[in-house]
C-alpha cells in the first residue's frame, strides 16, 4: 500500500468520521445533564465495535480500493469484500453505532437526536450523491452489487 493512501486515510478517519462519530457526541455530551446506570457500561461494546468497523473499512478502501471513502478522492476498484458482502454502508453502520454508544454513556435524548439527525444525513447522502455517483464510477459492477447486497443490513 502506498504511503499517501495510507496517509489521506488516517486524514479522512480523523477529520470527517472522527469528527461525526467521537468529536461532536463528546461536546453534545459534555454540554447535557448525564443520567448514570449500569446501561451506561454498555456503551464500550458499541463504541469498541462501531470503531473496529470503521477502521476496518478504511483498510479495505486502502488496500482493496487503492483510495479512499472520501467521494473528492474515490477509490479505483468497487470494495465489496469483507463487511462489504452484508452491507454497502458498513462505515455509515460503524459511525451510528460509535454514536449509539455515546447514547448510551451519556444516556441524554440529544445525542439520541444527533444519532438520528446523522442517520437521516446518511441515507439522504447515500440515495441522493454516493450511490449516483458509484453507479457512474462502476457501472453495471455496481449495479449487479447493489442487487447482491443490501443498503444498510
Amino acid at each position: 500500500m502506498k504511503l499517501s493512501i495510507l496517509l489521506k486515510n488516517m486524514l479522512f478517519t480523523v477529520a470527517i468520521p472522527g469528527t461525526v462519530g467521537i468529536y461532536l457526541p463528546l461536546w453534545i455530551g459534555r454540554q447535557a445533564a448525564r443520567h448514570t446506570g449500569v446501561w451506561n457500561w454498555l456503551a464500550y461494546p458499541l463504541l469498541a465495535a462501531g470503531i473496529a468497523v470503521l477502521l476496518l473499512c478504511v483498510r479495505d478502501f486502502a488496500t482493496k480500493g487503492e483510495g479512499t471513502p472520501f467521494p473528492l478522492d474515490p477509490p479505483q476498484n468497487l470494495v465489496t469484500g469483507r463487511l462489504y458482502a452484508f452491507s454497502r454502508n458498513p462505515m455509515y453502520l460503524g459511525v451510528l453505532t460509535t454514536i449509539a454508544g455515546w447514547v448510551l454513556w451519556y444516556s441524554t435524548v440529544l445525542i439520541a437526536g444527533y444519532w438520528l439527525l446523522v442517520f437521516l444525513l446518511f441515507s439522504l447522502f447515500v440515495v441522493k450523491v454516493e450511490e449516483p455517483g458509484l453507479k457512474k464510477q462502476f457501472g453495471s459492477a455496481y449495479e449487479a452489487y447493489c442487487k447482491r447486497v443490501p443498503r444498510w443490513i
